[in-house]
């Protein structure tokens, strides 16, 4: 009998390492694909468009500023021109908008590589 229930105790111990392995191997392939519909959009047109969403971040708040400039500088006009500093202002706020966005894609594809690296 002893030597039946060690035959038993290690059976099992083979099928739990087993079930461990097989837990483990569907757990990697269900994050596999999850990380792949989750990239399903990212081929060459995303990536342009991508590129004119920070152009245009850019282009609306100096189109704005430039706009409220021309207007202020009808309505109120004095020696130095409100255009010229909405218009740098615009273009500021616009690169500083565009900084930002980049700077949390970056760190979003910085994160992505090292969850793919563990």
């Amino acid at each position: 009998m002893n030597e039946n229930s060690e035959n038993n105790r290690k059976h099992d111990l083979n099928q739990a390492e087993n079930s461990s392995r097989f837990a483990n191997q569907v757990e990697t392939k269900a994050n596999r694909k999850i990380k792949a519909m989750r990239h399903r959009g990212t081929d060459l047109w995303f990536g342009l468009g991508m590129m004119g969403l920070v152009g245009w971040s850019v282009v609306v708040p100096t189109l704005v500023g430039t706009g409220i400039g021309m207007w202020l500088d009808h309505r109120f006009p004095r020696a130095q021109s409100w255009t010229l500093m909405l218009l740098v202002a615009g273009l500021l706020i616009g690169c500083f908008n565009a900084w930002m966005w980049v700077s949390k894609e970056d760190k979003a594809m910085h994160e992505e590589k090292e969850d793919e690296n563990e």
